[in-house]
């Protein structure tokens, strides 16, 4: 059985493919931000949080890969997610950035932009 995968150009629906990425990179920090709280405060409703948030940022990044590379989708969700809840831990949970934390952030920020950067655009 041949499977025939249609795939459309990268250029068409762009910005609604950046759009759904940025929906999917806020549902998910919503989503781990409930896990981490409800870890340490008990509760099930936190984890209903995180289930359905979680549901809707993969279902958000699937639909990105449409118009952004999964490459550079995954890598903007994953670095920007990852930022995003430090400073979540950091202003809500009162976690402490020692300066290693810093310098791999930094990184972390360094090669989001770089990949982003790299994502070719047709004109």
């Amino acid at each position: 059985m041949h499977t025939q995968v249609h795939s459309q150009p990268r250029a068409r629906g762009g910005l609604i493919a950046w759009a759904c990425l940025t929906v999917a990179i806020v549902a998910e920090v919503v989503g781990t931000s409930f896990m981490a709280d409800a870890a340490r405060h008990g509760g099930y409703l936190g984890y209903g949080v995180m289930a359905v948030a979680l549901a809707i940022s993969y279902y958000f990044l699937a639909l990105s890969v449409r118009g952004i590379a999964v490459g550079v989708a995954y890598a903007v969700w994953e670095g920007l997610g990852l930022t995003l809840l430090t400073l979540v831990g950091i202003f809500v949970f009162k976690d402490n950035l020692s300066g290693q934390r810093m310098i791999g952030l930094a990184m972390a920020a360094v090669g989001i932009v770089c990949v982003t950067l790299g994502e070719e655009h047709a004109p």
